[in-house]
């Protein structure tokens, strides 16, 4: 075959073939037909290795040879040096090792990168001495150089898909992290998708304690579990990456002074370890650990993608702890809201027992006045004297305790309140998939009063919005200065795109017991009333309907 048509056949390599291995085999054939080869062979360089190993041959019968150092053979030489060479008498030079009986002569050529990096060598053999000569080595080399340039298309093609389908698995495991809220569940979903990412023998996540780690999920071969139970840091493989705060990769485990290691796993195949530390702010989280069965140098590219994996981790974990605080939050108001509860119901018992036992104090003062002196009835109305005294003293006393006590008010930020609530609700305002639009104040506004008992009043009325928008929607709340107050007043202002307020309890919507939800206590509206009142504020429907429901809060500025 002509040497143009082979260069042009070369040219359009990557189009023909489609799969670099493919592609290498054709290569080969070209060349060895252009140059009527008896024998011939791609060796390619394995970067974390540093040896020539076989991937294609052509005319040699049996199992290739052992990988070769660069400088060990023809072939090494070339790896070597960079540069081509030709072995015209075999026999006669040093540098030739031989493949198969027969061959008598032999050239190779390097495969080279754009930057001049060795990549492989491609070496033909004849069976003659003298049967090629340094034009044919030209030549070799020409095409060569052809060939690698259309197998380093199909490579880069190959390693681009590889990185689209790592980052749209990457895509996919952040959603999936997002989602869980069990924390067992997410360490377990990292770990799967870790190893699906990196094609590893296992990957397994250590959680951070005070100086040591623990194993806290594992997805791998069977049987190959790390040790379980809280290990010393110092002890574990994983405690570089703690103290670096980076990832840190090991080349080649099988050491022994790497055997001893605590936190590897009993699988004797795991040569290569990539560690990753979840981090979060100033915090380690923990460590995810990557094991491969092959020796493998990690590039740069390949850690950024671990340490974005890890990255997402720990933002999810740290999510699943704010979770469950908030859940706890959530059962401390429900307790406090049924001891407000009780203590409203204590405060209307008392005050609906106040008018008739004042009425009891008028008339029990008109009797005994016509008693005479030594009439047991004195002493009788005495004691109901005494008794109805003391009642008076008890509903007194019930009725002071659901009243706030001035001394216990204190200047609190609207803004900051507002803020500290939001922050608080966050990631239930996610779960529900309902935004928030705030607007602060454009000069601080501070009211006098208890910050506990205010942000209970925005609580109630953000957790009823996010009842009222089931499918998701928005929040708007804003803080300002009022207008037409008879004293300096702040406004806040909270409305929702929910379906509203039912038409026939807006009426009556602060009173106690009134629920438009069948799992509400109808309470939440009516403490609310009564913590904006003992501010000496008011709230007020601002607005309803099937787009949305507004309320307003009142409160008077601090003097």
């Amino acid at each position: 075959m002509d040497a143009r048509e082979t260069l042009l056949d070369l040219a359009r390599l990557a189009a023909r073939a489609g799969a670099a291995d493919a592609a290498l085999e054709e290569m080969l054939r070209l060349i060895a037909d252009a140059l009527r080869a008896d024998s011939g062979s791609v060796a390619l360089l394995n970067p974390d290795t540093g040896r020539l190993e076989t991937e294609t041959r052509l005319g040699l019968a049996g199992e290739p040879g052992p990988p070769l150092v660069p400088g060990q053979g023809l072939a090494g030489w070339v790896a070597l040096h960079a540069k081509p060479a030709l072995a015209a008498d075999a026999a006669a030079d040093p540098r030739y090792r031989a493949d198969r009986p027969g061959v008598r002569c032999q050239m190779a050529a390097p495969m080279l990168s754009a930057n001049g990096q060795v990549l492989g060598v491609v070496t033909l053999d004849r069976d003659r001495p003298g049967a090629y000569q340094p034009a044919d080595l030209k030549t070799l080399a020409q095409l060569t150089e052809a060939g690698c340039a259309s197998l380093r298309r199909l490579w880069e093609i190959g390693h681009l898909r590889g990185k689209a389908r790592q980052l749209e698995t990457l895509v996919e495991t952040g959603q999936a992290l997002v989602a869980k809220v069990a924390p067992q569940e997410l360490l377990d979903t990292l770990t799967r998708d870790a190893r699906l990412i990196f094609q590893a023998r296992g990957c397994a996540l250590f959680l951070c304690g005070q100086g040591t780690v623990q194993l806290s999920s594992y997805c791998g071969e069977p049987g190959t579990t790390p040790a379980s139970g809280e290990l010393p840091a110092d002890s574990c493989l994983v405690a570089s990456a703690i103290r670096t705060r980076r990832a840190v990769s090991f080349g080649d485990i099988r050491s022994p002074e790497s055997l001893d290691l605590a936190d590897l796993p009993r699988d004797p195949a795991v040569r290569s370890v990539l560690t990753c530390p979840l981090a979060c702010e100033a915090e380690i989280l923990g460590v995810l650990a990557i094991y491969l069965g092959r020796v493998h140098r990690f590039d740069n590219d390949e850690k950024r993608l671990a340490c974005a994996l890890a990255g997402l981790g720990a933002v999810a974990l740290q999510n699943t702890r704010l979770y469950g605080r908030v859940f706890e939050v959530e059962e401390t108001l429900r307790k406090n809201e049924r001891l407000t509860t009780l203590g409203l119901l204590s405060a209307e018992i008392a005050h609906e027992i106040r008018n008739p036992l004042t009425v009891l104090k008028l008339l029990h003062g008109g009797l005994g006045a016509d008693l005479p002196e030594g009439d047991p009835r004195r002493t009788d109305l005495r004691v109901i004297g005494e008794k109805l005294d003391q009642l008076e003293g008890i509903v007194t006393r019930v009725l002071g305790v659901g009243r706030a006590p001035e001394g216990l008010q204190t200047p609190c930020s609207l803004a900051e309140i507002v803020e500290d609530t939001l922050l608080l609700v966050r990631l239930k305002l996610a779960q529900g998939r309902v935004r928030v639009r705030y607007t602060r104040p454009e000069r601080p506004l501070v009211v006098r009063g208890r910050k506990g008992q205010l942000q209970q009043v925005l609580l109630n009325l953000i957790i009823n919005s996010l009842h009222a928008m089931p499918d998701g929607g928005e929040v708007a709340i804003s803080v300002g200065p009022a207008e037409g107050c008879p004293v300096p007043s702040a406004v806040i202002e909270v409305a929702d795109t929910g379906s509203g307020v039912p038409e026939a309890i807006r009426p009556r919507l602060f009173d106690s017991f009134l629920s438009g939800r069948p799992d509400g206590t109808g309470l939440g509206l009516a403490i609310a009333r009564r913590i904006v009142e003992s501010h000496r504020g008011e709230i007020a429907l601002n607005g309803t309907g099937p787009r949305g429901t507004a309320f307003r809060i009142t409160l008077p500025l601090a003097g």
